[in-house]
C-alpha cells in the first residue's frame, strides 16, 4: 500500500506537475470574471439625511466609517470612498436618543457587490430642539468724535432681529452686534448699511436679511458746551 502511494505521486512527477499547471491555467482562463470575488475595506463618509426642521445636531458623529464590501474582482475598482458612501436617515430621530446603530441598508455599493462589515456597528449624535428669540442689536461704534462734534445717539432699523439655534445655545441676555462703524471722521448725521454679528457661533438668522440701517446722529458743539468743557478741563 506504501509502495503504491510512492509511486502514485512519484511515478511521472514531471508529467503530472505539467498536467496540473496547465489544469490550473486553463480553470483560471475559462472561469468567468464575475465568478472570481475578493474583499475590500474602505473609509466612506457618513452622510446625515432628513434631520427634522424642529432640531439641531449638537454634537456630530464621525464624518467616516470603515466598511468590507465583498465583490467580483470586476467590480472591485469601481469601489471607492468616491462612489460609497453610507446615508444615516434621521426622519425618526429623538432628543432622548443619543446611539444610531448602522446597517448594511444604508450602504450605496455597485448591484453585484455585498456589504461584509460596517465599523463602528453604531454612532453617537445628539439633537436638541431648535429656539427662536428676539435679540436687540446694538451698534458697534469705535474710534472718538472729533474735536467740536458730538455724538447724540446711534439708532438702529430693526432694533431688533430674530435669531435661532440649539435651546442651551440660545440666551435671553444675548445681543447682536453691528460690524464696527469708525464715527473718528465724522462730521455730520449719516445713515448706512452694517452687517450683524452673531453672539455665539451655533446661532443663525432666522430670515434672509443680513444688514440693518445704522442712523448716526451727530451735533457740533455750540460755543457754550465748547466753554463749559474748557472750564471742566
Amino acid at each position: 500500500m506504501r509502495k503504491f502511494i510512492k509511486n502514485l505521486f512519484l511515478k511521472n512527477w514531471g508529467l503530472k506537475l505539467f498536467s496540473f499547471l496547465i489544469a490550473l491555467v486553463l480553470w483560471l482562463t475559462l472561469i468567468p470574471p464575475e465568478k472570481t470575488f475578493s474583499e475590500k475595506t474602505i473609509t466612506i463618509p457618513l452622510v446625515l439625511h432628513n434631520t427634522p426642521s424642529e432640531m439641531e445636531i449638537v454634537e456630530k458623529p464621525p464624518a467616516t466609517v470603515d466598511v468590507t464590501i465583498r465583490a467580483p474582482n470586476r467590480l472591485l475598482v469601481q469601489i471607492t470612498s468616491a462612489t460609497v458612501h453610507a446615508a444615516l436617515d434621521l426622519k425618526n430621530a429623538r432628543v432622548d436618543v443619543e446611539n444610531y446603530s448602522l446597517s448594511k441598508s444604508m450602504i450605496t455599493i455597485p448591484e453585484g457587490a455585498e456589504v461584509k462589515d460596517i465599523l463602528p456597528g453604531q454612532v453617537k449624535l445628539k439633537l436638541e430642539r431648535t429656539k427662536e428669540i428676539l435679540l436687540d442689536v446694538e451698534a458697534n461704534l469705535t474710534g472718538e468724535m472729533q474735536k467740536g462734534y458730538k455724538l447724540i445717539k446711534a439708532e438702529i432699523l430693526p432694533p431688533q432681529v430674530l435669531i435661532k439655534g440649539p435651546e442651551s445655545k440660545v440666551k435671553d441676555k444675548y445681543k447682536v452686534r453691528t460690524s464696527p462703524i469708525d464715527i473718528s471722521s465724522l462730521t455730520h448725521s449719516i445713515e448706512l448699511e452694517a452687517d450683524l454679528i452673531l453672539p455665539n457661533s451655533d446661532l443663525r438668522l432666522a430670515s434672509s436679511e443680513t444688514k440693518v440701517i445704522v442712523r448716526i446722529i451727530i451735533q457740533e458743539e455750540n460755543p457754550e458746551e465748547k466753554e463749559n468743557k474748557k472750564k471742566k478741563k
